[in-house]
């Protein structure tokens, strides 16, 4: 059985849906505040299905994104001890807010820009930017470049490759899904490991 060929297949298939979009800019909100699943598992079938509007989609999952970001910020700074505990306790990410407080310490706004684009927990970060009472507008430019960054570099190379890159991916999905399934399991126990 072809499970990541059929899981790829299922999202191209969503990413081609009617209400996709409003999907699309929904995810990238919620992302943002709580939603443990990253916005670019969605995103990036859609660009593939759609390489001609993959720019503006690009667009969308970036402001609403930053958006969201925005929203976890005020939860952070307003409702840290009658929201975000509670929220942070049932997701058991204590040791992340931990992690991302000392990350603050050490790397300032840089954080966020690199949180934005790379695979650490944004939702993390703009959380955790509101507890410490970080200056919005930093946070915020910020924001909008990390989260710019990773969409449009998704977006970018999915118009570029067009469907082409969407059959190519497909053919190889299994190859891709596997690998990224072993180096997160062997990423984790290194990470346990030196922790």
């Amino acid at each position: 059985m072809k499970i990541f060929t059929s899981l790829y297949d299922k999202c191209l298939e969503w990413a081609r849906h009617q209400y996709a979009v409003y999907i699309l800019g929904f995810i990238s909100f919620i992302e943002s505040i709580f939603f443990p699943i990253p916005t670019a598992i969605m995103f990036a079938p859609m660009a593939l299905a759609k390489p001609n509007k993959a720019l503006s989609l690009a667009l969308i999952a970036t402001v609403f994104s930053v958006l969201g970001g925005i929203a976890a910020y005020f939860l952070g700074l307003y409702a840290f001890d009658s929201f975000v505990v509670p929220l942070v306790e049932q997701f058991g990410w204590q040791g992340k807010i931990a992690k991302a407080q000392g990350w603050f310490d050490t790397y300032g706004i840089w954080i966020v820009v690199i949180a934005g684009f790379s695979p650490i927990p944004y939702k993390i970060l703009t959380l955790t930017a509101g507890a410490m009472q970080m200056a919005f507008l930093p946070f915020v430019i910020a924001s909008i470049i990390g989260r710019a960054a990773q969409f449009f570099l998704i977006g970018g190379l999915a118009k570029w490759g067009g469907k082409a890159m969407e059959h190519k991916l497909r053919q190889y999905m299994e190859i891709i899904g596997w690998s990224v399934l072993v180096l997160g399991v062997v990423g984790y126990i290194i990470y346990q490991l030196y922790q």
